[in-house]
C-alpha cells in the first residue's frame, strides 16, 4: 500500500518524461553550420571607387561561412564540397578545405598581461531616450584600472550559445571560404533550394532551404536627425524576420584619451557580445529583460551629450530566425537508441552601421537594396562566434579577468571601427 501511495505521490510530483525511461541519444557524426549575415554597411553615400577601401565591417553585401565537422577520419586526402541551388549563382559548389595546421613559432618571452594597458578613461552609457539617465556614465578611469571596477562595468548577462565546428574540435574539419575559394555572394544570391553536402569524412547530408530561412533583408535607416535638444533621432524599417533588435555606439569623449560607448538596453550593459549571432530562444529571454529590442521597434534616440562630436560610430544588428535539423528523426520509442548521422544549423543576422551625424540631404540610407554595391561587397565574413546544435554551453557570468578581456576588446573593437 505504501509503495502505491509513493509512486503516486511522485506521478503528481514529477514530470512524466523523467519517469519514463531515458533515451539514449549517440552525437551525430557530422555538424554542419551556414552562419549567413546580411550586412547593410555604412548608411551613407560612398564616393565611387571608396567601398572597396573600407573595412570589411563598413562593407555592405551577403556573407556566409560555412563549418563541416565530423567525427570521421578522412580516407586519404580530407576533402568535401556543398552543392548549392542555381538561386545562389555561385556554379554548382562550394569548396569545403581542410586548414593545413601550422605550429606557431616559440618565444622565448610570454606576456604575462597579453595586452598594454591603455590610457585614458572609457564612459559607458545605455538606454534610448532624449536625455542622459541618473547614475550615468559608468567611468572607468584605465589609469587606476582594477578587475573588481572593470567587473562592475563590463558586467554582461551570461549567453547560452552551442559551439559549431572548427579545427580541433572536430577530427576532421573543412570550411568555406578559403584560400581556394573566397568568392563574394551576388547581391541577388538565394539560398532557397535543395542543398546536399558530401565528402570523404562525411556521410551526405541533404536539405532544403525555404523563403523564411533565406538572407535577411539588409537594414534600412532613415536620416538620422537631431533633435532640439542634441539627442540622435535614428529609424529604421522593420525587418520582416527579425527577431529583435540591438544597437552599440561608440566615439571621442570630451577629449583624445576619452573612449565613449553607449548600448540601446534599458539596463546596464556593454553589449559586444550581443552583436553577433544569438538563438533565438534567448533573444526571447533578452527581450523580457529589457535588453534587446523587441522586432516591432523601428526607433531609439541616442541621448544629448553622450557623443561631443560626430565621428562617432552606430552599429545595428537584427537578429533572426534558425534551421535546425538532425537526421534520422528522433525514434518515438524511447527504447530506441537515437543514432544521429547529422545535424544542420543555418543561422541569420542582419547588420549595419551609421554615423552619429546629420548631414544635408540626410545622406543615403542603407536600404534592401544596399548589398548591391555588391561588387564592393567583402568575400570574407565578419567575425564569427563559435556556436553545436547538439549541445549548448550553460550561460556564465563573466569573470573580474573576463570583464577586462571584454573591455580592451571594447577598446580594441573602437579603434578598428
Amino acid at each position: 500500500m505504501k509503495s502505491r501511495l509513493l509512486a503516486a505521490s511522485l506521478a503528481v510530483v514529477l514530470p512524466l518524461p523523467l519517469l519514463a525511461q531515458t533515451q539514449q541519444i549517440k552525437p551525430p557524426v557530422a555538424v554542419y553550420w551556414m552562419s549567413v549575415e546580411t550586412a547593410g554597411g555604412m548608411g551613407m553615400e560612398m564616393p565611387p571607387g571608396m567601398g572597396s577601401l573600407m573595412p570589411p565591417g563598413m562593407q555592405g553585401g551577403k556573407r556566409m561561412k560555412l563549418d563541416l565537422g565530423s567525427s570521421l577520419k578522412a580516407g586519404g586526402e580530407a576533402h568535401a564540397a556543398h552543392a548549392i541551388p542555381p538561386a545562389l549563382a555561385m556554379g554548382q559548389n562550394l569548396p569545403l578545405l581542410t586548414p593545413r595546421v601550422e605550429r606557431a613559432p616559440m618565444r622565448e618571452h610570454d606576456d604575462e598581461t597579453g595586452f598594454e594597458r591603455p590610457k585614458g578613461r572609457m564612459l559607458i552609457y545605455w538606454g534610448c531616450g532624449e536625455t542622459v539617465r541618473p547614475g550615468q556614465p559608468m567611468i572607468m578611469d584605465f589609469a587606476s584600472l582594477n578587475p573588481q571596477d572593470a567587473a562592475r562595468a563590463f558586467r554582461g548577462r551570461g549567453i547560452s550559445r552551442p559551439r559549431g565546428p572548427a579545427p580541433g574540435r572536430n577530427r576532421t574539419y573543412g570550411a568555406w571560404p578559403n584560400q581556394e575559394d573566397s568568392r563574394a555572394v551576388p547581391p541577388a544570391g538565394s539560398l532557397q533550394g535543395d542543398h546536399t553536402i558530401a565528402g570523404n569524412y562525411s556521410p551526405e547530408i541533404r536539405f532544403a532551404v525555404g523563403a523564411r530561412h533565406d538572407f535577411m533583408d539588409a537594414v534600412a535607416f532613415d536620416p538620422v536627425r537631431k533633435t532640439p535638444g542634441g539627442a540622435f533621432a535614428v529609424k529604421w524599417k522593420t525587418v520582416p524576420t527579425a527577431t529583435g533588435y540591438f544597437a552599440t555606439a561608440m566615439g571621442q569623449g570630451d577629449n583624445q584619451n576619452d573612449l565613449v560607448t553607449w548600448s540601446s538596453s534599458e539596463v546596464q550593459e556593454m553589449g559586444q557580445v550581443l552583436m553577433d549571432y544569438i538563438p533565438p530562444a534567448e533573444v526571447e529571454r533578452l527581450i523580457r529583460e529589457k535588453v534587446v529590442m523587441p522586432p516591432q521597434t523601428t526607433e531609439c534616440t541616442v541621448p544629448a551629450g553622450v557623443f561631443k562630436s560626430d565621428a562617432s560610430m552606430f552599429n545595428f544588428i537584427a537578429y533572426g530566425s534558425e534551421l535546425n535539423l538532425v537526421h534520422p528523426p528522433r525514434p518515438k520509442d524511447p527504447k530506441q537508441v537515437w543514432e544521429q548521422e547529422w545535424a544542420v544549423k543555418l543561422r541569420l543576422k542582419s547588420t549595419a552601421m551609421t554615423m552619429l551625424a546629420e548631414r544635408e540631404g540626410g545622406g543615403r540610407r542603407a536600404s534592401a537594396n544596399a548589398p548591391r554595391r555588391g561588387s564592393e561587397a567583402a568575400a570574407q565574413p565578419s567575425p564569427q562566434t563559435d556556436a553545436s546544435p547538439a549541445q549548448a554551453d550553460k550561460p556564465q557570468s563573466p569573470s573580474p579577468a573576463d570583464a577586462v578581456q571584454e573591455g580592451v576588446k571594447a577598446l580594441r573593437g573602437i579603434l578598428r571601427f
